[in-house]
């Protein structure tokens, strides 16, 4: 494949830098309307049209040649940092579209007689290229948010020397089992403790598939030694237990998180009242 550019364009992009940069660099701070500094915008610019000229020199021919490897990894770090800073797809993507604006100020001078057609080609493909990173940069952001919420919704506390209580709320699926699962076993292996409850009064239903995340989590806690109680259990989510079949076996469980405290204090063998032995 014929490169990207003739020598004759490289030439003139590289005569005419200073050109293409300015009008860039209107065209781009026009759009972003200050949402980042002129300064910043600069240097962005200067190292993604420098690595672009380098790339064009090697004879590219298309960005996913290994000539634009350096051009490549500037606009994923542009993209990634516009998506931690809160910038749109759109505010993203028109700083490198504006590249066009330099371009077309080539063809617009009487002394100049250059073909950017090819060019303006790949700066298309460098304006996907930046959306596409932004977007994978977005969706690892929000995972990363959404795993941060996740461990928040998920405590592990102490309730007493030796007990430790999982009081959840909200649906319990398989990702916020694991999370659970994890932080219960680090918790009992850091505080010592004998006994774990698993409070379930937030969650607004049980159907197998929670009574199984249920399970996973009691035999984990067994495995470390503690002995675990299933708190929270309301009449209603009682009924639909026994309608749905689903057995407990040998795991103990209580109607409130109060009550399965009083059991633990009394396996330890003391009071709640008063925390020393009965």
């Amino acid at each position: 494949m014929a490169p990207v550019a003739t020598d004759t364009l490289v030439r003139t992009l590289v005569e005419r830098a200073e050109t293409v940069r300015a009008a860039w660099l209107e065209a781009a701070a026009a759009e972003l309307h200050g949402r980042t500094t002129r300064g910043e915008l600069e240097r962005e610019q200067s190292d993604i049209l420098d690595a672009l000229l380098d790339g064009l020199r090697a004879g590219g021919t298309t960005l996913s040649d290994a000539a634009f490897d350096q051009l490549r990894g500037i606009l994923a770090d542009v993209s990634a940092a516009r998506a931690r800073l809160g910038f749109t797809p759109r505010e993203t993507a028109i700083g490198v579209f504006a590249l066009k604006e330099g371009l077309y100020r080539l063809t617009s001078d009487d002394d100049v007689a250059v073909d950017v057609t090819p060019l303006l080609r790949l700066v298309d493909d460098l304006g996907l290229f930046t959306f596409e990173t932004y977007a994978a940069a977005r969706e690892a952001i929000i995972s990363e948010q959404a795993e941060q919420l996740l461990e928040l919704s998920t405590p592990v506390v102490k309730l007493w020397e030796g007990v430790v209580a999982v009081p959840l709320v909200g649906t319990l699926d398989s990702a916020r089992t694991q999370v659970v699962m994890e932080k219960l076993l680090n918790t009992l292996v850091d505080t010592g403790s004998e006994h774990a409850i698993i409070d379930i009064t937030g969650v607004p239903a049980v159907d197998t598939q929670v009574a199984q995340h249920l399970l996973k989590t009691v035999v984990a806690a067994r495995l470390m030694g503690a002995e675990c109680t299933i708190s929270g259990i309301r009449p209603q989510i009682a009924q639909t237990i026994v309608a749905l079949g689903i057995e407990f076996g040998d795991i103990r469980t209580r109607a409130t998180l109060a009550d399965a405290l009083v059991d633990a204090l009394r396996a330890n063998g003391r009071t709640a009242s008063a925390g020393v032995p009965a």
